[in-house]
């Protein structure tokens, strides 16, 4: 294990997940999310366990971020749905996952998310494209575990944007409802017609993955590389960053690919650390910390990273206090 580079907040690591968990103190870390490779049938090029073997090869990493975490700490996993071999069944290990995680590791699911990706592609071709057996499958799994029964949580720094008719019922309550009991059994109150901020987001997130231009993208253009082909948009680890943790607070993902996770925790004033195995992903990731982006520093940033020369990007003198526990 390796530190490729280094920011103000945070450091990206090549090597084994398991190695960075393990070099970590108990109860160190707030909030680890990742997006592991998924059970598919089909082999990807990032690498991914087949069905049978995925849930024992996740529970090792999991076992262990489960001793890392804070009391008060998270663990957001985004796992992806899968077909059966050769049949449009699909596979349930996806929701074996939580019960196993909750039944045998300690772990709580504090809430399931459903991330909707509306830009995702029909998949598998076989049964949705080409025999129409089957709709496209838009939905990932996101589950948000917990080490006890009250992890840190505050949604009020996630809130969305009232609707039109929300909107209009605030400038005006008395127009649009009486404070009464509803037939369902809700009690709405006056309470009701004031104005928060904006409304608790539902579990169900909606973030298009469709990039295209961003500054990763024309920097692995520029490196004569492709993008990371599993990437998550920005938009789902900020989510959670901002949800479930505070400026200051640690955040790891042991599956960092292109490190979408420690940009936005960059941004968002957080330490972090991410880990990938594939030294090609992490060099290319680096491109994400260019102050202003040129072909020429793009292509020496990249080629120092793979090379083993460890890069500094810093925007200040000043460096966290937690980051130099990641030396």
């Amino acid at each position: 294990m390796r530190t490729a580079y280094t920011t103000n907040y945070g450091q990206a690591l090549i090597g084994e997940s398991l190695d960075l968990l393990k070099s970590l103190d108990d109860g160190s870390v707030n909030l680890v999310i990742t997006s592991p490779p998924f059970a598919l049938q089909r082999k990807k090029e990032y690498g991914n366990a087949e069905q049978h073997e995925y849930i024992e090869w996740l529970s090792e990493f999991a076992s262990i971020v489960r001793e890392k975490l804070r009391d008060d700490g998270s663990f957001v996993l985004d796992i992806g749905g899968a077909y059966q071999k050769g049949v449009p069944a699909r596979s349930l290990y996806n929701f074996r996952v939580p019960i196993h995680f909750c039944d045998d590791l300690g772990f709580f699911l504090a809430q399931d998310f459903y991330w909707f990706n509306p830009s995702k592609l029909p998949s598998p071709i076989e049964w949705v494209n080409k025999r129409k057996l089957r709709v496209k499958d838009s939905v990932n799994n996101v589950w948000w575990f917990s080490k006890t029964e009250w992890p840190k949580a505050d949604s009020t720094k996630v809130l969305v944007e009232y609707s039109e008719r929300m909107k209009k019922l605030l400038l005006d309550p008395e127009a649009f409802y009486n404070p009464a009991k509803r037939p369902s059994g809700h009690d709405i109150s006056k309470g009701f017609g004031k104005d928060n901020g904006g409304a608790i987001p539902s579990n169900l997130l909606q973030f298009s993955n469709s990039e295209s231009n961003g500054q990763y993208l024309r920097g692995c253009k520029a490196v004569g590389v492709k993008g990371h082909p599993a990437r998550f948009p920005a938009k789902l680890p900020e989510f959670f960053i901002r949800y479930l943790t505070n400026p200051g607070d640690l955040i790891v993902d042991i599956f960092g690919g292109s490190n979408t996770t420690g940009q936005v925790a960059e941004a968002e004033g957080r330490n972090w650390i991410t880990c990938d195995l594939v030294e090609e992903y992490v060099a290319a990731g680096a491109l994400r910390f260019m102050s202003e982006f040129s072909e020429d520093e793009a292509k020496r940033i990249y080629q120092e990273v793979l090379d083993g020369k460890a890069i500094s990007f810093r925007t200040s003198d000043e460096m966290p206090k937690q980051t130099e526990l990641f030396a």
